[in-house]
This record gives C-alpha cells, structure tokens and sequence, in this order.
C-alpha cells in the first residue's frame, strides 16, 4: 500500500513536465494560485511571527536567571530560534493546515464533480495544469512569508522586551549583531523550500486521487494535512543532521 501509493505520487510528479497547451492559461493559474497561497495566508502567518516573538523574550528572560549573562543573550537567542526553527518549521505546520487542506479538498472536489475527468477529454493535461502552478506557487511565496516571519518575530521580540522592561533597546541591537552567521538564513531558506514542497505536493496528491464523495474528500484533506506535518518534521530532523554537522 505504502510503496503503491509512493508510486502513484512520483508519476504524478512525473507527469506535470510536460510542454503547456496554453501558456497564459498556465501563467494565469499561476497568479491565481500565487493570491490563495500567499497573500491570503498573510493574516495568520503575521499573527503567529509577532505572538511568536514576544513570547520567545519573555520567556528567555525568565529562563537566563543567572547575573553573569549578558542581556543581549537574550536578543542572541532570539534571533537563532526564530530563524532556525520558528520562522520556518512553526510557520510551514501552520501553513500545512491552511493551505494543505484548501489544496487538497479543491482538487478533490474537482474530481469528484469529474470536473478534472473533463479536462482530460478535452486534452488537457491535468496534473500539469493543476498541480504544477500550484507546487510552482508554493516554492516562489512559502519562502517569502517565511522570511517575513523571522523579521515580524525578531522585531515583536524586542518590542515585547522593551515594553516590559526586560532588555534595552541598545542591549537588544548589540545581542542581534553579536555573532550572527549568514549561514543560519541559507539554512532556514533550505528548509522553507523543502517544506513549501512537502505540503504543496502532498496535498495535491490527497486530493487529485480522491475517491468518492463529500466524506472521502474531508478526509484527503485531514490526511493531507497530517501527513505534510508528519514529513515536515521528518525532513526538520533530516536537514538539521545533514546541514549543521
């Protein structure tokens, strides 16, 4: 069942690349997938980044209970969380729910409706017209928000540190400069793009091969979203050992 189903996916993947009937057609799909994946999910992603950060201050303050740490740890810790793990993986389980399951319930919901039969008749080659702008959408603005992440939590972080008194704001700037690694972004980039993979691909695969009706396409889309979590994870854990070693 398991190596079926791995099958199934790699020719699915197989069979986006193929040459476009209509290259507007794709290009308009493109857009529109770029709109529902990126700006829509805007809202929840700034939500989560600035509650994230603050939360992160406050909380290694509380945990640095010695005299002899710098306050500008705080702001060093702070920085390394959000970019290395927060901004990144937080965000893109996030994302799994919200974008997994409207990826995966609308194709279902086109095959379903034999809206996606339809389209083969017409020669259309579906996965590359479906899926495709949809994986393309998800590696071009997934990265982007992630990135907007690290910069609304590190700056909510210090914001909550200023506000309650915890750290200055001079302490601050000199822990988030003090021994910074460009290397650390070209990581969290490397695991935005592996997870924006992960959850487009795995959606579309849930819900182009659905099977049913209304209940079997609720539950490609939970499915669709347990399993991109579950191999986000995976894939955290993988790059963190291959990457930073």
């Amino acid at each position: 069942m398991v190596l079926t189903s791995f099958g199934r996916y790699l020719l699915m993947l197989k069979g986006m690349f193929s040459k476009p009937e209509n290259w507007r057609m794709y290009w308009k799909q493109f857009m529109l997938q770029c709109s529902d994946i990126g700006i829509r999910s805007l809202g929840i992603v700034i939500i989560i980044s600035l509650f994230i950060g603050g939360v992160s201050t406050v909380q290694t303050a509380y945990q640095l209970v010695s005299p002899i740490i710098p306050k500008a740890t705080i702001a060093q810790v702070v920085r390394d969380s959000m970019i290395l793990e927060f901004a990144p993986t937080i965000t893109c389980i996030v994302l799994a729910g919200v974008v997994g399951s409207k990826i995966a319930s609308e194709l279902g919901n086109m095959r379903v409706s034999e809206q996606i039969d339809a389209l083969e008749i017409m020669g259309i080659n579906t996965k590359g017209y479906l899926i495709l702008p949809k994986i393309a959408a998800s590696l071009l603005t997934i990265p982007m928000l992630v990135v907007l992440s690290m910069f609304l939590g590190i700056w909510a972080g210090e914001i909550a540190g200023i506000v309650s008194g915890i750290i200055s704001e001079r302490d601050f700037m000199q822990g988030l400069v003090q021994g910074f690694r460009p290397y650390i972004v070209f990581f969290a980039l490397v695991k935005a793009y592996t997870f924006a993979f992960i959850i487009a691909s795995i959606s579309s695969y849930f819900g182009y091969y659905v099977k049913g009706g209304a209940l079997e396409i609720g539950r490609a889309s939970t499915k669709a979203v347990v399993i991109s979590c579950i191999f986000i994870l995976l894939a955290d854990y993988a790059l963190a050992a291959l990457l930073l070693t």
